[in-house]
């Protein structure tokens, strides 16, 4: 392969901090729509396995361009990966990078969030679609079904019928109806969803980082347990925040009427 081609393909996705404390995840192949192929996918997990070493971004949001966040697997690279292939490559490993990141990410959709774009969405702790957003789990069309979370996660956030709805037909919805239903958090002008998303990245970034990410782990992990389960581990991190120092600064703000500064600790 050449250094140029080299070049191009690892700028499929672009890793960028605009400000202190906040990372932008940009999805950056516009010529196909940021379909999401082995080396995109690669790349997302590589930003964020790098973002978990760095205890100074405290919030990220994850996008495309305004024509589409993600729309959805590389078919053209699918038609020529055999299932062994597939297995090999092991995109769950790709997917999970993610999935683990423990500080709040953002999802600022614009366009077609499809298929794994759409997947992608929704590992994310919040999502804000312009007008223009188009949902959906396509893949029955072709044949085949979710395979990075679409049923799992949908059904969760959805509940059983929309899901079903979604994912038999493949048909796509609106920013409008993903946000009646409880997929997205709100519709935007597109023109105004980055500042939207850096605007609500500044105001988890002015807050406690280890509160935000026990109140992640417990949002994300609760529902798997029992009631009496999920409650002990709401005690358990309500219990280790209040010997933190940011809890401690927060309190002494409080009372000599200032603002805080959290430091993570």
């Amino acid at each position: 392969m050449s250094d140029a081609i080299q070049e191009n393909t690892d700028q499929e996705v672009l890793l960028e901090f605009p400000e202190e404390y906040i990372a932008v995840v940009r999805i950056n192949r516009p010529k196909a729509y940021n379909a999401l192929n082995l080396n995109v996918r690669s790349l997302i997990a590589e930003k964020f396995n790098e973002l978990k070493a760095r205890e100074d971004i405290r919030a990220v949001i994850l996008t495309g361009n305004e024509k589409a966040f993600a729309a959805g697997a590389d078919l053209k690279e699918m038609s020529v990966l055999s299932a062994v292939d597939y297995y090999k490559a092991h995109v769950e490993r790709l997917y999970n990078a993610f999935a683990d990141y423990p500080r709040p990410v953002i999802a600022a959709v614009n366009g077609f969030a499809l298929g794994g774009g759409m997947e992608l969405a929704m590992i994310s702790d919040i999502i804000l679609a312009g007008k223009s957003a188009k949902f959906g789990q396509p893949e029955v069309k072709v044949g085949v079904m979710p395979g990075a979370g679409g049923s799992q996660r949908l059904v969760r956030a959805v509940g059983k019928y929309n899901a079903m709805r979604m994912c038999l037909t493949g048909m796509m919805i609106g920013a409008d109806e993903a946000k009646d239903m409880g997929l997205a958090c709100e519709v935007l002008d597109d023109d105004q969803v980055m500042v939207r998303a850096m605007d609500m990245a500044r105001e988890l970034a002015a807050l406690p980082p280890l509160g935000l990410e026990h109140i992640k782990y417990a949002i994300l992990h609760g529902p798997d347990m029992s009631l009496e389960s999920a409650l002990g581990l709401e005690r358990k991190s309500m219990q280790v925040l209040l010997s933190s120092k940011d809890r401690a600064e927060a309190t002494a703000a409080f009372l000599e009427k200032r603002s805080a500064t959290f430091t993570g600790e």
